[in-house]
């Protein structure tokens, strides 16, 4: 029996039509001079300070506290006004899975597992009113490798779930490495193509199911299926 959920949060939860992509770019150009430093660049499942580093280390910029630091706070503050205006609904079947969660599974606990900043999770989810909905979050602000952040979603997960165990995990992704983190703390996982990647390149990475979005697999079909 699952007794927690971990969430991605772009491409699974939401889509903010490249909203961080943007303000990521927005930096490059007008903090440190570097316009175009993002063009042709994989943001997809990565952390936020990886794309930091890749970025400095592309441009010759020193990696220093203080440039990271910089560079944070830029795009904290320039990624609301990248939040689409027009669009405040979450991904198809979001709200569902939220609603049936607690009744199919009541002793569950909510959490996020994603690569973005806290901070930015927090701004990206409160545009679609979904913040308040998870109990805790491990976030890519001070990690370069998703797979820790998901060490640190399972510790975390372990101090509020007595007896909690990897296999009464379920992280819920879009992308390879929202499996690859799942894997490498012995979590099952969703695969959800609202992102991306293809069904059927989900499907090759044999993740434990696949669903085109999250209407086409329901708590209700994962109960059934474990």
């Amino acid at each position: 029996m699952f007794r927690l959920f971990l969430f991605d949060i772009d491409g699974t939860l939401i889509s903010t039509d490249g909203a961080g992509v943007k303000a990521f770019a927005q930096v490059c150009n007008e903090v440190f001079g570097l316009p175009g430093a993002t063009a042709h660049f994989t943001f997809a499942g990565r952390t936020d300070l990886a794309l930091v580093r890749e970025i400095f280390e592309r441009n010759d910029v020193e990696p220093t506290r203080e440039n990271i630091a910089k560079f944070q706070k830029a795009y904290l503050e320039r990624l609301p006004k990248w939040m689409p205006a027009e669009s405040q609904e979450p991904l198809q079947g979001v709200h569902q899975w939220l609603k049936e969660l607690p009744d199919i599974f009541p002793e569950m606990t909510l959490g996020l597992l994603t690569g973005n900043l806290r901070s930015g999770a927090e701004i990206k989810l409160s545009h679609y009113g979904l913040w308040n909905q998870f109990q805790f979050g491990a976030f890519g602000g001070e990690t370069i490798d998703r797979n820790e952040v998901a060490r640190q979603a399972l510790t975390e997960g372990r101090e509020l779930i007595r007896g909690l165990r990897p296999e009464d995990v379920l992280v819920i992704g879009d992308t390879q490495r929202d499996v690859e983190c799942a894997r490498s703390i012995g979590a099952k996982v969703l695969a959800v193509a609202t992102g991306p990647m293809s069904v059927a390149e989900l499907t090759a990475l044999k993740p434990d199911w696949v669903a085109e979005d999250l209407t086409h697999f329901l708590p209700r079909d994962l109960f059934q299926q474990q």
